[in-house]
């Protein structure tokens, strides 16, 4: 949108950064949470794009950590609002799934009235997301997981945390995710490597 500014730079949004945590996957049959890495590999804070690789440890049905590359839409108000307009999720639904972050609670009735688009979020502290997988990279789609829905991400800029919820109709609601920034990566090391095919 015109006159709206970029948001400040970020030092946890940069390639190579790395993310570690949990998806607590739980349902009302069964408690469980898997362990999750994961790394930055592309951020264009202009064009409101990021993408990355999730790493997903301790996954029951998988006999090796379930690896996926996923692309992520920053909500900036210029290329991406608050509104998904895709993946099966409706205006309620995303007003029902940002709502599960208290920094959204003060920005819920201007999203409501006009999708947030007066609101200013370059220098909010919080920066809202969407993280849709795009593929499995080191497992076949039988691995027993699914990447039909996408994640709604809260990241704070202070500290480089992670809340997130992952929407499927079809998978257990409110999946939560939960990362914390590493440094590992932060002084040019990586770890392994993956050819996206």
């Amino acid at each position: 949108m015109p006159g709206q500014a970029l948001p400040p730079p970020c030092t946890f949004l940069n390639v190579g950064q790395a993310f570690a945590g949990t998806q607590n996957v739980s349902n009302m049959n069964k408690d469980e949470a898997w362990k999750v890495n994961v790394r930055l590999q592309g951020c264009d804070m202009q064009n409101g794009y990021l993408c990355g690789s999730m790493e997903a440890l301790n996954v029951p049905s998988a006999e090796t950590p379930v690896v996926t590359f996923w692309e992520g839409e920053l909500v900036d108000n210029r290329n991406y609002s608050f509104y998904t307009g895709q993946w099966d999720a409706t205006k309620e639904t995303d007003v029902k799934h940002w709502s599960k972050f208290a920094s959204f609670l003060e920005l819920r009735e201007e999203v409501q009235k006009d999708g947030g688009k007066s609101l200013d979020l370059g220098n909010h502290p919080y920066i809202f997301m969407r993280w849709k997988e795009k593929f499995f990279v080191n497992v076949g789609s039988d691995c027993g997981l699914t990447i039909a829905g996408f994640y709604y991400v809260c990241f704070s800029r202070s500290d480089g945390s992670v809340n997130g919820f992952y929407y499927d109709p079809n998978s257990s609601p409110y999946q939560k995710l939960e990362l914390k920034a590493t440094n590992e990566g932060r002084a040019g090391h990586s770890f392994a490597t993956y050819q996206f095919q």
